[in-house]
């Protein structure tokens, strides 16, 4: 085989230390697009992002070229520094996520779940 095929389909969920109510209406879709410029660098596109006011789900198609963690590093890092610049001073990100692979005859299934998060 000439060429490396991966089509690795993760749901990630990570809350807010202490469950803090952060993530507010007007600053989560905007939140929402830059963790999804953030995905789209690491190479692994995010498919859907939704957030309620303690925590964030994310449906995304892992890169072949990037482990889980240091995707997940990154994404949370990054995002944590662009709310802080954003206002949100105390933010700050759980320690840990819940990432579980998708099957891809199950991805509109998640979809449809994380678009009915709120």
């Amino acid at each position: 085989m000439g060429q490396s095929l991966a089509q690795i389909y993760i749901h990630a969920v990570f809350g807010t230390k202490g469950r803090v109510n952060s993530i507010k209406p007007e600053i989560g879709e905007k939140l929402h697009a830059y963790m999804a410029g953030i995905f789209k660098n690491m190479n692994s596109p995010a498919i859907k992002i939704n957030s309620v006011p303690d925590h964030i789900h994310i449906l995304f198609k892992l890169s072949k070229n990037h482990a889980l963690a240091k995707v997940m590093e990154e994404v949370k890092k990054s995002t944590s520094k662009w709310m802080k610049e954003h206002g949100i001073i105390k933010f700050t990100w759980q320690i840990g996520y819940g990432a579980f692979s998708i099957q891809y005859n199950k991805v509109e299934i998640v979809i449809n779940y994380i678009e009915n998060q709120k």
